[in-house]
């Protein structure tokens, strides 16, 4: 099992010919999500055949344009295509409001459900969970309220060493208990220890999106440790006084978070739109953080 992640825009405040607004198709376990939804995300969908009826719910980080513009028309899509499943919609207060005032003057009577879902500010917690994954919410640091997402694999269950299972002639109702980390006490009362029976369990793996955010302490509990890291690089390090008027991050403060949070892999993005090609900040971001990548529209990864 692992999380694949398809980059449909990672440009910052307007479209350019190169770049689209913010937008990330999420495949985890045979569930599909979108995180954000700036225009032309519907059209980066139709170009990568992904399909919007696949989606089983849409993250939006903050209600800047960017980042949602493409949410009406993609929803209106998805009527118009006969969808029938329910939608959750995810983001911050005022999101059901603007939706809402948008099918009101449309005329719009949607032909399946949409959940909104609206965070409270400066929260933090699970906003979707599965059997198998779950995807919570944090504050990030940017001018108006803003989440970064993470998806997590749920600790998987160890494999049985079927030598084990033979010698000991372990019962299948007992089996379940000593996958999901239990010992096992024989019929004759001997305890025989976990990591006897059992191989250790695949790690599970974490992958968490920060955009729009300025470098701030209290993000890094939320992404210690995970296993990739999307954040944003808006602007070279020379404008480190414009990241600060703009609540972003330069190019070494996302290298930064990503090294105090102890990630595996970070990935670069929502670029400005002064920048034709990202190589400058990726040799910024790798001086200090040596395992990065800068993504460009359609570059997919898997989280492993």
């Amino acid at each position: 099992m692992s999380i694949q992640v398809t980059i449909l825009g990672c440009g910052s405040a307007t479209p350019t010919l190169f770049r689209n607004p913010t937008s990330q198709w999420v495949e985890i376990h045979g569930r599909f999500f979108l995180i954000d939804c700036g225009e032309g995300t519907q059209v980066e969908l139709l170009r990568r055949k992904l399909k919007m009826s696949k989606l089983r719910a849409i993250f939006i980080s903050h209600l800047h344009g960017d980042h949602f513009f493409g949410l009406p028309g993609l929803i209106s899509s998805m009527h118009l295509m006969g969808r029938k499943e329910k939608l959750l919609l995810i983001g911050p207060r005022g999101l059901k409001q603007i939706m809402e005032l948008i099918f009101k003057h449309s005329e719009t009577i949607l032909r399946f459900e949409l959940e909104i879902v609206e965070l409270e500010d400066n929260s933090s917690g699970i906003v979707f969970s599965e059997s198998s994954f779950h995807v919570s919410a944090f504050p990030l640091n940017h001018r108006i309220t803003c989440f970064g997402f993470k998806f997590s694999e749920n600790p998987k269950l160890r494999n049985l060493k079927p030598e084990m299972v033979e010698y000991f002639k372990i019962p299948i109702a007992e089996r379940k208990k000593i996958k999901a980390g239990a010992d096992y006490l024989s019929p004759s009362g001997e305890l025989i220890p976990n990591a006897k029976l059992c191989f250790e369990p695949p790690p599970s793996v974490e992958y968490a999106f920060c955009s729009d955010t300025a470098p701030h302490a209290d993000i890094i509990p939320h992404i210690e440790s995970v296993t990739a890291l999307y954040h944003e690089a808006t602007f070279e390090n020379d404008l480190a006084l414009r990241a600060v008027e703009t609540f972003h991050s330069t190019a070494a403060e996302a290298a930064r978070q990503a090294k105090q949070a102890g990630v595996k892999k970070l990935y670069l993005g929502h670029f400005s739109s002064r920048y034709r090609d990202t190589d400058v900040i990726l040799s910024q971001a790798r001086e200090v953080f040596s395992e990065t990548e800068a993504v460009y529209d359609g570059f997919s990864f898997t989280v492993t």
